[in-house]
């Protein structure tokens, strides 16, 4: 059974704290990613059906120990490395769409196609952006049924050790699932090549992909201009990246 996150008992009305907003009030100031900062937004789109192969383990012979068994061997893989088969990336259009962008990646890979300006609509997205991560489960869930997405937090600006595990099982299983998780980040961190990120208001982003058993994972990011906007950022360095904010998973 999954884990209940956080949801508003029926009937109540969602009042997200302060801290959920993006707040977007100097849009002059964006310095895009590839010269080490960045923020909301990016013009143009590209297309790609994603495949991921994960790194071959072989079975451990000699020393008088027996091959593992191909089952073993194959599940082993499986948790190894993993990504969403198929998805359809698309570059958000202006500064303040990172979040019907996101959500449209994640729908993609369910067949579900939507305009941004769709998504933005039911997602209630304005010049400031998209209030939170509650928003991004609820439309999800109502393209794809209730309860397939549910909304984590890290509420603290700094992510505990249980908030890591927390985020890395959430985000595995649903890719396991073939289900893209939406994460919202605030502030900078740095990816697994060493390129520094920063959106300093906020910023939505999804997960595509893990490997090293959930400790790395593969970011597809909309603000992203090249290529198929990819990049690996360590689970923890995510998890701190998204403090004070929320996921969708």
């Amino acid at each position: 059974m999954r884990r209940a996150l956080f949801k508003p008992r029926k009937g109540e009305a969602m009042n997200y704290p302060a801290r959920w907003l993006p707040a977007i009030t100097n849009a002059g100031s964006v310095v895009r990613a590839n010269v080490a900062k960045s923020a909301l937004g990016v013009a143009g789109m590209a297309c790609l059906g994603a495949v991921a192969a994960g790194p071959a383990m072989a079975a451990q012979a000699g020393s008088g120990s027996a091959a593992a068994p191909i089952a073993a061997v194959q599940e082993a893989d499986k948790r190894s490395a993993n990504s969403v088969r198929d998805y359809t990336f698309q570059a958000q259009p202006n500064i303040y769409y990172c979040g019907p962008a996101s959500t449209r990646i994640a729908l993609s890979a369910k067949g579900k196609i939507k305009s941004q300006d769709e998504l933005a609509d039911k997602l209630g997205t304005t010049f400031a952006g998209t209030a939170s991560a509650f928003d991004i489960t609820r439309v999800l869930n109502s393209e794809l049924g209730e309860d397939v997405y549910e909304t984590g937090e890290i509420p603290n600006d700094t992510a505990s050790e249980d908030e890591v595990q927390r985020l890395e099982s959430d985000l595995r299983k649903a890719v396991d699932e073939n289900r893209i998780p939406v994460v919202n980040v605030i502030g900078s961190a740095t990816d697994a090549d060493g390129t520094a990120r920063s959106f300093p208001v906020g910023h939505y982003l999804t997960v595509v992909g893990y490997e090293d058993d959930g400790n790395k994972v593969k970011l597809a990011d909309p603000w992203q201009p090249v290529g198929d906007g990819t990049y690996w950022i360590a689970v923890d360095e995510l998890a701190n990246w998204a403090a004070s904010r929320g996921y969708s998973a």
